[in-house]
């Protein structure tokens, strides 16, 4: 189970959007903040669901890789998934394939709720 909400995973994958279509100067350090203000285990299961829907892994290896990303973290989490090619996407498909629901939560900071 994972303690990273839906919210939090829906508003870095808008940010990474922005990011990679170059829509505003503010989404990288909005963004890198939103990271590195999150605890280890927040930072793991966020790099292990990107790493899912990169596929690195499956689904039903979330625990292994939570536990792959706290072993391998060498970098700041920040540094590492912005230097990641299509972190949003990634990011998107893993949730989905986690059978996370990021929509409604990515329509609610659309319109600031």
């Amino acid at each position: 189970m994972l303690t990273i909400s839906e919210r939090k995973i829906a508003e870095i994958v808008l940010l990474g959007h922005e990011i990679a279509n170059k829509q505003t100067r503010r989404a990288e350090p909005e963004l890198r903040a939103l990271i590195d203000g999150m605890n280890e285990d927040e930072q793991a299961e966020l790099v292990a669901v990107m790493w899912i829907g990169r596929g690195s892994f499956v689904a039903e290896e979330l625990g292994e890789a939570i536990a792959t990303a706290r072993a391998e973290a060498t970098t700041p989490t920040a540094d590492y998934l912005l230097g990641t090619p299509n972190l949003s996407d990634n990011l998107e498909v893993g949730a989905e394939a986690l059978g996370l629901e990021l929509s409604d939560d990515a329509d609610d900071l659309m319109r600031g709720v």
